[in-house]
């Protein structure tokens, strides 16, 4: 192959001379539906027919994969991992921050060797070779020094962003939101800005390798690192079902700064709310001696609460607060998560409250104990329930997909990372979190998992066959459950949600990048097991 990083530069000559030719009105017209299951645009498919054209015409020995037309395997050992234009919302308002970005590797980000990023309107180029640097119109470019009293950070502030990301914004010196991943991350590169935080509460709002696997290169090569939330280094497979949330640092001391949790500290002012099930009986006393062992704090009521003490009552969803409460059952713990991203702990005033940590004997002694901030957190991981491109809420325990009919059954087929792994009669199938294992899964006779596995449970609901019984599958597959005949199922979120899906439809199911998080006290797993469903039932 000859220079490889010439090749990407005639591309991008290319792709900019063609998007050049639309005019304005047309750049934001649907063309079609894209491999990602996201709309394509004219401006994203002009420039992704221009580069596969010239990949043909010039014989490039390359695979391509790319946002709009998926994995195009022309036979050879390396992939050019494609966005054909990052940033399509900034072209078709008129804003000059979109590019064409490629980068040339076999598998994963870690193996890729080339890198060219083009700035469409600009003409800004930059690029990258493994080992040999990076490079803006022919300087070399270099991260900036850390300076913590100085800190100018990228941040992803969209309709998705966790909470945390506006927490991030009030805490640094400066910070800038450009719909633009890559050249975000390459304004880290040039030493222009300390680092970018990518944080959706949506898996499916995440980033893919496409989006930044050329500033990925270009950061590395400049001397920056990407890591993950979890502080381990990015790495991504090349495919488009793949997502994740990372911060791309100038210096690694970057994350802990940046990924210091709210919570971390507990002793200043903190505010909590209150969520009441207005159908627990005698639930006005438990949240009278709530706000009463409470006295001093500052604390919001959600509207049953809210009525209950005759206080200003407001939406789950609106509720600003550092620790929620809740009275009631399980059913009022999953409703205030699938609503608020706040820790939970659950005064347990319904039957089993597997998932609340305090008794109504212990009301007093759990409140003190908050406002002590003698508590731990525990992260479980959420569920992402999409069906033709619409997205659902997210799960803490589990998502059913079920007959729309009463005693009658339904032909589904389950499908593993799009590979075929059953095809059951029943009434409906259950997928699982780790977390929701103790519950609707395991009434119908699925095993409990430590919320410590990763993993999803599925789980035929009443199959006409023996044979179909639950499996378990890691949590970072896609599971999709298809409703094989034309007939209506419901799909059902955690006992909270009921949305209609038609008959033929296919809905898809992956772990969420959002997170539930519990306030425990003491109690481990396991005893919780012992005294919640052997010694009670």
């Amino acid at each position: 192959m000859e220079d490889i990083l010439d090749t990407l530069k005639a591309i991008a000559d290319a792709v900019v001379e063609a998007v050049g030719l639309i005019p304005g009105p047309e750049m934001g017209r649907d063309v079609e539906m894209g491999a990602d299951g996201t709309p394509t645009l004219e401006v994203d498919k002009v420039a992704e027919n221009t580069v596969l054209d010239f990949i043909i015409r010039n014989g490039v020995p390359l695979n391509v994969l790319s946002e709009e037309i998926g994995y195009v395997d022309n036979g050879f050992e390396e992939t050019l991992v494609l966005d054909p234009i990052d940033g399509t919302s900034n072209a078709v308002a008129g804003v000059p921050m979109y590019t064409v970005s490629m980068a040339v590797g076999r598998e994963r980000l870690s193996d890729i060797r080339a890198a060219y990023l083009r700035n469409v309107v600009t003409g800004e180029s930059m690029w990258a070779e493994k080992g040999k640097g990076a490079f803006k119109d022919g300087r070399r470019m270099h991260v900036r020094e850390l300076d913590e009293k100085s800190l100018f950070m990228m941040i992803y502030l969209g309709n998705d962003a966790d909470p945390s990301a506006f927490e991030l914004a009030k805490r640094v010196k400066s910070s800038r939101s450009y719909g633009c991943a890559s050249l975000e991350m390459e304004l880290v590169a040039e030493g222009s800005a300390d680092g970018f935080y990518m944080n959706s509460e949506r898996y499916s709002r995440a980033i893919r390798v496409v989006d930044i696997a050329a500033s990925y290169l270009l950061l590395r090569e400049a001397g920056g690192s990407v890591f993950d939330l979890n502080g381990d280094e990015l790495d991504m497979p090349f495919n488009l079902e793949t997502r994740s949330n990372f911060l791309a640092v100038s210096d690694p001391a970057l994350f802990n700064l940046v990924m210091k949790k709210r919570t971390d500290d507990r002793s200043g002012s903190r505010v909590f709310g209150l969520v009441a099930n207005p159908n627990v009986l005698n639930v006005g006393k438990y949240a009278r001696r709530v706000v009463e062992a409470l006295k001093g704090e500052k604390i919001l009521f959600d509207k049953s609460a809210g009525e209950i003490l005759g206080e200003p009552g407001m939406e789950i969803c609106d509720m600003w607060v550092d620790v929620m409460i809740t009275i009631g059952g399980d059913g009022t713990i999953l409703r205030t998560l699938m609503n608020n991203s706040a820790p939970v702990v659950g005064i347990n005033a319904g039957g089993v409250g597997f998932l609340a940590e305090v008794g109504v004997d212990y009301i007093e002694e759990g409140m003190e104990r908050l406002r002590r901030g003698e508590y731990n957190i525990d992260e479980r991981f959420k569920l992402d329930t999409s069906s033709n491109g619409e997205m659902y809420e997210t799960a803490v325990n589990e998502a059913v997909v079920h007959t729309d009919s009463v005693a009658k059954i339904r032909q589904f087929k389950v499908y593993v990372d799009d590979k075929l792994a059953t095809e059951v009669r029943a009434d409906g199938i259950i997928v699982s979190t780790s977390t929701g294992s103790t519950g609707y899964a395991m009434s119908l006779g699925a095993p409990l998992v430590d919320p410590g596995v990763n993993c999803f449970v599925i789980v035929p609901m009443a199959a006409y066959k023996f044979a179909s019984r639950p499996f378990i599958v890691p949590s970072d597959s896609k599971v999709t459950v298809e409703c094989v005949l034309e007939k209506g199922c419901l799909l059902v979120i955690d006992g909270q949600a009921e949305h209609p899906i038609e008959g033929g439809a296919k809905v898809d199911f992956v772990r969420s990048s959002e997170k539930a998080r519990f306030i425990s006290f003491r109690q481990d797993f396991y005893s919780r097991v012992r005294d919640k469903l052997v010694n009670a039932i």
